[in-house]
């Protein structure tokens, strides 16, 4: 397998009875052939660079339709993955799909294509920068309006700006460094303190990055919240209320809910899934036995857990127990529920009051599980590293760190250029300019097959 092959994959979603149309993208040297060849165009249709035309697929022995088809051809450099590339449009479906695609892999020269490896081919012939290119599959994978928003900020070149302005100016400084270095007794002397104050100055604009990249996880990932309570204190009202959809059963009697329930949900853009949990509580039942089993292995698993309470009853024992069965690593908010039938104080434990019924409170709420979650002011983030990004970004801060304590014990110059080295590459791998085999198999086997 080399860069040199022809590679295949279809580059949209493909689902039974979904969808109206599928791409088949082709991609590499003989693209353009296997379009030729599995594509019958009638009439005088010019096969030009970025023009489509309307043809047939047909099967191996030349004699039957496969499909009805539209193709368009773009030759080199002006494609996606600056390679000769046909994108073959069938109908949707599944087994339209199958049979197109089957037809192109059994031409010569030609293989099916490994996750993120049009985009790899992208990045190497220069088409993208690396930052782009894993906004590409960002945007692909978000979950709501932010995370799109976020994944469009990188596509367009924000990160790369702001990534490659800090390398530069650490480039800058490595540049004065050597030349102190090798030519020191004919340069005017270099002003370590100003030297060390734009390092940390850079240094906490890489920290300001990590940071936001933490929040603008949310935002891309989502939060899984689970509710937890007694039997009959409101969690699937809670539910409900929440994703504004009638996803679990309410009734008076206990022990409702005897299974683990999930939603989706989008609260002020971070993507969210809640888990409407079985009450846990000592049952002979063996189905609610299984549930509560379920429940206690999303307390473990979720961002955060919210402990539902009865206002009106109060904390009892039992909700006491329930908040020592929370591993303590987990964070947890105490929601006290049915604040419209609190005739006394509320208890002092709560941190929210609520209304799952009338809503009262639910504004709160929502503030509160953000915060908690450190996705409060996630909508601020305007630029959001990925994980690869934020470990690399932290790794150049630690190496920028490092030259306090250069400075402060008067080492020479040359010790100084060491630790800066390191931060450069660091940002270097980020956008792409220290790329090595390995950096790009791990950043495009994450990607879906099409892209």
């Amino acid at each position: 397998m080399t860069a040199s092959d022809t590679i295949a994959a279809v580059a949209t979603a493909v689902a039974p009875g979904q969808g109206g149309i599928a791409v088949i993208r082709v991609s590499g040297p003989v693209a353009e052939d296997v379009g030729r060849s599995i594509v019958q165009v009638p009439g005088r249709q010019d096969w030009e660079s970025h023009r489509v035309v309307y043809g047939h697929v047909l099967d191996a022995t030349g004699q039957r339709r496969l499909d009805e088809v539209l193709l368009l051809l773009m030759r080199r450099p002006r494609s996606f993955t600056g390679e000769d590339v046909v994108e073959i449009h069938c109908h949707g479906g599944v087994m339209a799909v199958q049979r197109v695609l089957e037809r192109v892999l059994e031409q010569p020269g030609v293989r099916r294509a490994l996750p993120g490896e049009f985009s790899q081919r992208a990045v190497l012939n220069g088409r993208l920068d690396l930052t782009r290119a894993e906004a590409v599959s960002e945007l692909v994978a978000a979950r709501s309006r932010r995370a799109a928003d976020l994944a469009i900020a990188g596509l367009d070149g924000g990160i790369h700006a702001q990534i490659t302005a800090l390398r530069e100016r650490l480039l800058d400084q490595l540049t004065e460094l050597e030349a102190r270095v090798d030519f020191e007794e004919d340069l005017p002397a270099l002003d370590g303190e100003a030297l060390l104050l734009e390092l940390q100055a850079i240094r906490l604009e890489l920290q300001q990055l990590v940071r936001d990249g933490e929040r603008g996880d949310a935002l891309r990932s989502g939060l899984r919240v689970a509710l937890v309570g007694r039997p009959n204190v409101g969690k699937s009202s809670l539910l409900n209320r929440l994703s504004r959809r009638e996803r679990a059963i309410v009734t008076e009697l206990p022990g409702t809910t005897r299974d683990l329930l999930e939603s989706e949900i989008v609260l002020e853009g971070v993507p969210i899934t809640l888990l409407d949990t079985a009450g846990i509580r000592a049952t002979q039942d063996v189905v609610e036995q299984m549930g509560i089993a379920r429940s206690e292995q999303a307390l473990a698993s979720a961002d955060l857990v919210l402990l539902v309470i009865d206002a009106q009853q109060g904390w009892t024992p039992a909700d006491r127990a329930l908040l020592e069965r929370i591993p303590p690593a987990v964070p947890r908010l105490v929601v006290a529920n049915k604040q419209d039938l609190l005739r006394t104080e509320a208890p002092a434990e709560a941190d929210v009051l609520l209304s799952a019924i009338s809503g009262e409170g639910e504004d709160q709420l929502v503030e509160a599980v953000l915060t908690c979650c450190g996705a409060g002011d996630a909508s601020a983030v305007l630029l959001a590293l990925n994980e690869r990004q934020r470990d690399l970004a932290a790794r150049a801060a630690e190496a920028l760190a490092r030259s306090q304590e250069v400075a402060a014990q008067q080492l020479p110059w040359d010790f100084w250029t060491i630790d800066l080295r390191e931060a450069i590459r660091a940002l270097g791998e980020i956008t792409g300019e220290e790329l090595t085999e390995a950096v790009l198999d791990r950043v495009f086997s994450r990607f879906c097959i099409g892209k």
